[in-house]
């Protein structure tokens, strides 16, 4: 780029923030919206200027939200006995569109990686030790993802749950819905073998 297209520089780098967005994706979205959509890019930059300044995190269980307590944690038809932890928004999204599940939450924002920064005191656990505390809580699901990471993260929260005198449980991990042996990666397989219940 010239020196006399600086804000079109800065459009193309402000747009590789996203995920999986490089450089040619960032170039290719920015003269889409500089040749095409050029209301809907002046829309888009004031949803995502207003996000940015307003939305923050759940005072309670760490989700998005412009209030200090999220919808989520203010219903009084969520059931305040068992509490689910995901590592993230999404996977809280992912729940409650995917089960029926009406508990609570409580968002890490990530998972125990020492590497990374990402200890207890970020994941806030601290927080989740006092919210088990409190009594309430019969049943706390741990739902982190089957990684490393995810897993040391697991086994991190079932002792604070057993700490509390909380009951723990973790998602089953395994075969999909429909899927097929033969097509079964190795881990997986492993993992739902090792994992086998009993059947009534």
């Amino acid at each position: 780029m010239s020196s006399s297209s600086s804000l079109l520089t800065d459009l193309i780098e402000a747009l590789r923030v996203l995920p999986g967005v490089g450089g040619k994706s960032a170039q290719r979205m920015a003269f889409h919206l500089l040749e095409r959509e050029r209301e809907r890019g002046l829309k888009l930059a004031g949803a995502l200027e207003q996000a940015m300044r307003r939305i923050g995190n759940c005072s309670r269980c760490r989700n998005f939200s412009e209030e200090p307590v999220c919808g989520l944690c203010a219903s009084a038809s969520r059931d305040r006995h068992v509490l689910c932890v995901v590592e993230s928004p999404t996977d809280l999204a992912a729940i409650e569109q995917a089960t029926g599940y009406r508990g609570q939450y409580f968002v890490l924002l990530g998972r125990l990686s020492p590497l990374d920064g990402l200890g207890p005191e970020e994941l806030g656990l601290g927080q989740l030790s006092e919210r088990l505390a409190e009594g309430e809580i019969d049943e706390l699901i741990i739902a982190t993802n089957p990684t490393v990471e995810g897993e040391a993260t697991a086994h991190y929260l079932a002792q604070l749950a057993h700490r509390a005198n909380v009951r723990p449980s973790r998602l089953a991990h395994g075969v999909p819905l429909g899927g097929e042996l033969e097509y079964v990666d190795r881990g997986t397989l492993a993992h739902a073998f090792g994992s086998r219940q009993n059947v009534d």
